[in-house]
């Protein structure tokens, strides 16, 4: 004959080997959750705010700093292969200044030598003038005429710059019909901030001012 068994009694059996938390082990469980919960909400809000840096930075580098590399050797001495620079977004420009722009889907820099309207000579020796008056160019270490195909005295059109690079020996640039004088609309900025190497870092250019 089979033995009954008391649902009550096994309810009450097994209750005494369930472990009763102390209070000190609750406080320290909701401690745990608590700080658990804390932890979920700061990590939520470091993405939330990396992401917010991460897209400021990438609008601001677009639509007011864009950031670029040098290619090439047409500007040396003043700006070498391989150095990031940051750009102002500014189109209004005098002689002098280093301008990045755009040209058959690539993007230059040369400097400013003369503006709308002014005229340019250049002798055979790679000397220039600017309406009359001799440019001084520090920046420039061998001058040269260069690749040139164009006649002067030389008159630049309406809304446009004459540009060349530092480096006349080897720099494609206004002096010739390939590229000829920069359009306003072509214009990305101004140099303005070199930012790698480490030890060149700074304003670019300071040292011809």
């Amino acid at each position: 004959m089979k033995e009954e068994t008391n649902p009550l009694s096994e309810l009450t059996a097994n209750a005494r080997h369930v472990k009763v938390p102390t209070i000190d082990e609750v406080r320290l469980e909701r401690k745990r959750i608590k700080h658990r919960a804390a932890y979920r909400k700061a990590l939520r809000g470091t993405v939330y705010a990396l992401l917010m840096v991460a897209a400021l930075a990438v609008l601001i580098s677009s639509l007011i700093l864009p950031v670029m590399q040098i290619s090439g050797e047409s500007m040396n001495p003043t700006l070498v292969d391989g150095e990031i620079i940051v750009l102002l977004k500014i189109k209004n420009l005098k002689p002098g200044d280093l301008c990045s722009f755009t040209w058959n889907n690539r993007t230059l820099i040369k400097r400013i030598i003369a503006g709308p309207g002014d005229w340019v000579v250049i002798d055979e020796e790679g000397h220039v003038t600017v309406n009359d008056v001799p440019m001084d160019e520090p920046y420039v270490s061998e001058p040269g005429l260069g690749e040139c195909d164009i006649e002067f005295p030389y008159q630049v059109p309406e809304d446009s710059y004459f540009a060349m690079g530092d480096k006349r020996s080897s720099s494609i640039d206004s002096r010739s019909t390939v590229i000829g004088c920069i359009h306003k609309d072509q214009i990305i900025g101004q140099v303005w901030l070199r930012v790698y190497p480490v030890k060149r870092i700074g304003l670019v250019d300071r040292e011809w001012r």
